[in-house]
């Protein structure tokens, strides 16, 4: 299916399915070579960010904030190809929305506080100083 595709059916999704295909699709896109804790650390930034209401208040109107997430970034074209990858990420995203409606301090986190996060061949310049943790092909930082 190309990306374009998935991205536009979830606007006529009801919220809740919405918000776990964005999540897994983001999580597909940025991670899907990763480990599970690294797809679980991309969802949870996802989910922290989401939060914070910064970047959009639901799910698919964080990952779909201009140049932030895979999403963004992708061309349209892209054709998701992977089941197999893509329904691990669809259940990474799924129990990641579940641990988020818990209240904070019966969450477990694997990247605390991290709210950005860049691939380790790159260092951006908002990453300089910032408390930093390494998983997999990702170093997730904590900024705001």
């Amino acid at each position: 299916m190309k990306l374009s595709m998935l991205l536009w059916m979830t606007t006529l999704m009801p919220q809740p399915v919405a918000n776990q295909a964005c999540l897994a699709t983001t999580v597909y896109l940025e991670a899907r070579s990763q480990s599970t804790v690294g797809q679980m650390a991309v969802a949870e930034v996802a989910m922290r960010r989401r939060e914070r209401g910064q970047w959009g208040n639901t799910v698919c109107e964080v990952v779909m904030a201009p140049h932030q997430f895979a999403t963004t970034t992708t061309p349209g074209s892209f054709e998701i190809t992977n089941v197999e990858a893509f329904h691990k990420a669809w259940e990474i995203a799924g129990r990641m929305i579940h641990v988020w409606q818990l209240p904070a301090n019966q969450r477990s986190a694997v990247v605390p506080r991290a709210d950005h996060f860049a691939t380790v061949a790159i260092a951006p310049a908002w990453s300089r100083n910032k408390p930093s943790i390494t998983i997999g092909d990702h170093t997730f930082y904590a900024v705001n």
